[in-house]
C-alpha cells in the first residue's frame, strides 16, 4: 500500500484548465484559465507548487507553496484521489467546506464546495485540468439519461486516522418515475437506502430527505452533491462525482457524523451493468 505522501505524488505534473465559479444552483459566473504545476524537490521529499491565474485584462497573479508534510484535512487514496477539508462542522462556524480531486489518465477533476455562516451551501469551484502536453478531450456536461441504469462498484474507506480502512462491494439503480423524478436506491454493504429526487433542469433535489440535498449535474461529466443546509445533530456527506465513460463513474464522498465531527473518505469506482 502506498503511503500518503506517495500518493500525492500521483499529482505531480503542469496540469492546465480553469477555475470556474458557479451559483449554488449552477449557473456560471466566471471562469479564469490556470495553470497548476506540482513538482518533486529534494528527491521528492517536498512539494513545490504553483498556481498561476492567467487573465485577460491584467497580469498573471502566481501563488507559490512548498511543503513537506501534509496536514491533518486532508486524505489521498491509493489512485491519488484526494479531499481536502474542514475536520468539524458547527453552527458557529463562519465557513465550512472541503476540496475534491479526482485523476483519471491525463485529466484531473477538481472541486470546492462552501458553505456560507448561515450553513447553507453558498459556493461552488468547479476545476477542470489536463496535463500541459495532452490532448485529451473535455467531456460533456452530465445528463440525467447518463445516470438511468444498474451501477455496480467497489468502495474503499479512509478513515481520518488513515490506519482505518475498509472495502465493499455497491450497487446503485437508477431510474425515471415519469418526466420530473427519478428514484434511486443504494445499497452498500448491508445496508440499503431509497430515495427520490425532483429533476429541475440541471439539478437533481432530494426533498424528503432529513437534510435536503441537491445534485448538479455540471461539466466534464461532473457532479456535486451536497446538502442544501447543514443542520447540527445529523450525520451528511459531500460528494463529487465523475462520469469518466458512458460506463464508468467515480465518486468521492466526505463523511461527518451526527457530532459534526470528519470521519473519512470513500472512492467508489464504478461500472454500469445495464439500463
Amino acid at each position: 500500500m502506498l503511503s500518503q505522501w506517495e500518493c500525492l505524488l500521483k499529482n505531480l505534473g503542469q496540469w492546465q484548465g480553469s477555475f470556474t465559479r458557479l451559483s449554488p444552483q449552477g449557473d456560471l459566473i466566471e471562469d479564469t484559465p490556470t495553470l497548476v504545476s506540482l513538482q518533486g524537490i529534494n528527491n521528492n521529499r517536498s512539494i513545490r507548487q504553483l498556481v498561476r491565474r492567467l487573465y485577460s485584462d491584467r497580469a498573471p497573479e502566481d501563488l507559490i507553496l512548498e511543503y513537506s508534510s501534509l496536514h491533518q484535512g486532508i486524505l489521498f487514496s491509493q489512485t491519488g484521489a484526494f479531499c481536502q477539508g474542514s475536520l468539524y462542522f458547527s453552527s458557529f462556524s463562519s465557513q465550512f467546506g472541503a476540496e475534491f480531486g479526482l485523476i483519471s489518465g491525463e485529466r484531473r477533476l477538481r472541486m470546492v464546495q462552501l458553505f456560507n455562516e448561515r450553513c447553507e451551501f453558498d459556493r461552488l469551484t468547479l476545476i477542470r485540468e489536463k496535463l500541459a502536453d495532452s490532448s485529451s478531450p473535455e467531456r460533456p456536461i452530465l445528463t440525467v439519461e447518463q445516470l438511468l441504469g444498474q451501477w455496480r462498484g467497489q468502495a474503499v474507506t479512509t478513515g481520518r486516522d488513515f490506519y482505518n480502512s475498509a472495502a465493499y462491494s455497491t450497487h446503485i439503480s437508477i431510474e425515471r418515475q415519469g418526466d420530473n423524478y427519478l428514484s434511486q436506491t443504494l445499497t452498500f454493504g448491508d445496508s440499503q437506502i431509497t430515495s427520490s429526487a425532483r429533476i429541475e433542469g440541471q439539478r437533481l433535489l432530494f426533498e424528503n430527505s432529513p437534510l435536503p440535498v441537491q445534485i448538479l449535474l455540471l461539466p466534464d461529466g461532473s457532479s456535486c452533491n451536497t446538502p442544501l443546509k447543514i443542520t447540527a445533530g445529523h450525520r451528511f456527506v459531500l460528494e463529487v462525482g465523475w462520469l469518466l465513460s458512458p460506463t464508468q463513474r467515480q465518486r468521492l464522498i466526505r463523511s461527518y457524523n451526527e457530532k459534526g465531527e470528519w470521519t473519512g473518505i470513500t472512492l467508489v469506482t464504478e461500472e454500469k451493468e445495464s439500463y
